[in-house]
């Protein structure tokens, strides 16, 4: 079970958490990025390859016994600040098709270049998977 962190007075973020409280296994999810399982950007665009990267983590959530409402910590890396932020509507929307409305912690940190040189964005993830459903 997670809990929601937020300190008294604090004004409520929009689409994530200051803080979560988890019990369960954690699961550390290397960086995803927007191409496929066989290592194929499909999606050229950043709200494409961001939606794959939040599919892939789903994938390895999945893996390990979990699922999205498992999540409490994801680190987006991307390389276009202006893009994202003139995107964000349809970020929302790729968003919650893929997580629903599961808003960890969230941090976003605008980098100069991912390693892959097509890749847009990078998403780490950290979630806390129950100890009777992981797969460990």
């Amino acid at each position: 079970m997670h809990k929601i962190i937020q300190p008294d007075g604090w004004k409520p973020p929009k689409g994530y958490a200051n803080g979560v409280l988890a019990d369960g296994v954690p699961l550390y999810i290397g960086g995803q990025i927007g191409w496929t399982a066989d290592q194929v950007f499909v999606a050229k665009d950043f709200v494409g390859q961001m939606e794959q990267a939040l599919r892939n983590i789903v994938d390895v959530l999945e893996a390990a016994g979990g699922g999205p409402e498992h999540l409490t910590r994801l680190t987006w890396y991307v390389v276009d600040k202006k893009e994202y932020l003139a995107k964000q509507r349809e970020v929302g929307e790729a968003y919650r098709r893929v997580l629903g409305k599961i808003f960890p912690a969230m941090t976003m940190v605008v980098v100069s270049a991912l390693v892959e040189d097509e890749a847009l964005i990078e998403i780490e993830a950290t979630a806390s998977i129950p100890a009777d459903r992981n797969a460990a």
